[in-house]
């Protein structure tokens, strides 16, 4: 499995590629909005899109949605409980006070559940609902790589900001600890920003977690 991840965009969102060499399938979770970058990425290794995946819809991951399905061609799927925030990408830029500019929206195929599945080829993620961040945030748990994608729900020695539209800091906690930390501490960690971690590393050292 092809699992790379590069840091895109003005708040430099991490966006992941997990790619199946054998079929050339590939996902591409959270594009931010640097669709170059990431068209790049896919070329160096011979990977086609079939499904974008959002772990959230703030504007820093889903910018690159609309011109990396346009590109490819591929499924976008998002928590149908963020679609709300997803269709406010206007306010969301006055947030940024228009430092990211309001992105073309793109229509949404499929929404994405607990316990869902998303796959390229041999490559498959199971579906982690984490609300707390935002109300659609999500994670994704890697088959066969003790690998989770936590968007902006669990960072290194942090958690994500729950201060703006829908979020609620308890049931994030809530999130982690139910979802999160019933992994592995094995398990890497890689978040919506920053550098990755470990489960194990976050039950013992996050301060906001208590050593749980």
């Amino acid at each position: 499995m092809i699992v790379e991840t590069i840091a895109v965009g003005l708040l430099q969102c991490n966006c992941t590629v997990l790619g199946d060499p054998q079929s050339g399938q590939a996902v591409v979770v959270d594009p931010g909005d640097d669709v170059e970058a990431v068209l790049a990425l896919l070329r160096r290794h011979a990977l086609r899109c079939v499904a974008i995946v959002n772990t959230h819809a703030h504007i820093d991951h889903v910018g690159a949605n609309h011109p990396l399905k346009q590109a490819t061609g591929a499924r976008l799927m998002m928590h149908e409980a963020d679609l709300p925030l997803y269709r406010a990408l206007r306010t969301q830029s006055e947030w940024m006070g228009g430092m990211i500019p309001e992105p073309v929206q793109a229509e949404v195929d499929s929404f994405l559940a607990e316990g869902d599945r998303v796959t390229a080829g041999a490559v498959a993620a199971e579906v982690l609902h984490t609300p707390g961040h935002t109300p659609g945030s999500v994670s994704f748990h890697v088959d066969g790589a003790r690998l989770v994608l936590a968007g902006d729900t669990l960072f290194a020695g942090s958690i994500g900001r729950t201060d703006l539209w829908g979020g609620d800091y308890e049931q994030e906690l809530r999130s982690i600890r139910t979802r999160l930390l019933a992994l592995d501490d094995d398990t890497r960690v890689i978040p919506g920003h920053g550098p990755a971690t470990s489960i194990g590393r976050e039950r013992r050292q996050n301060p906001f977690l208590g050593g749980r």
